[in-house]
């Protein structure tokens, strides 16, 4: 018996859980990034302050404002999943009512890292992305890394499209403003 329970004990988390465990420990600390890709669709990115901040830490989600500038709109929610996890993006009005385009994303497809998560479009992303004339956006997938005490990044690719930015890990900055709609 004591030979199973040790058994038990000794079986490492998952990639998921490891990286699920990683983002939480950032809970309640913000910090500032910058854009890393050099598009030129992203200039008003790259030239605003950029600051995340893990915000909302329940047992199964993870909120992560990302404002932009002044635009407080953004909040990536990362959740556990019965089959992985899953990235939403939750676009609000300064009302707090939703923006059109909200709570697109998609769900892991593997294992991924303890450093990195993949999330293809879902379906409700593609077809969402269709209904307002965005089919560029369908083949959209997302990623997210947690590099303890270094980075925290956050990536857009699709075909002929790459954005990233990169949070430094090692500078806390104070906490920004609440998200549009959660004050």
């Amino acid at each position: 018996m004591a030979l199973a329970l040790s058994a038990c004990a000794s079986v490492p988390a998952s990639p998921q859980d490891r990286f699920f465990s990683n983002l939480r420990a950032l809970c309640g600390q913000s910090f500032e990034g910058r854009v890393v890709t050099t598009d030129a669709a992203d200039a008003s990115f790259a030239s605003s302050r950029l600051v995340m901040q893990v915000r909302e830490c329940g047992g199964d989600e993870v909120r992560v404002p990302f404002h932009v500038g002044e635009n407080r709109s953004r909040t990536w929610v990362i959740t556990r999943t019965p089959d992985g996890l899953r990235l939403k993006h939750d676009h609000r009005h300064e009302d707090g009512s939703e923006d059109t385009l909200t709570q697109y994303g998609g769900d892991t497809v593997s294992e991924g890292a303890a450093e990195r998560q993949e999330f293809p479009a879902d379906a409700f992303s593609r077809t969402l992305f269709m209904q307002n004339n965005i089919p560029q956006s369908v083949d959209n997938v997302w990623a997210v890394e947690v590099h303890p005490g270094r980075t925290f990044a956050y990536e857009l690719r699709r075909p002929n499209r790459h954005f990233r930015v990169e949070f430094d890990l090692t500078r806390p900055v104070a906490a920004p403003p609440a998200p549009w709609g959660a004050e």
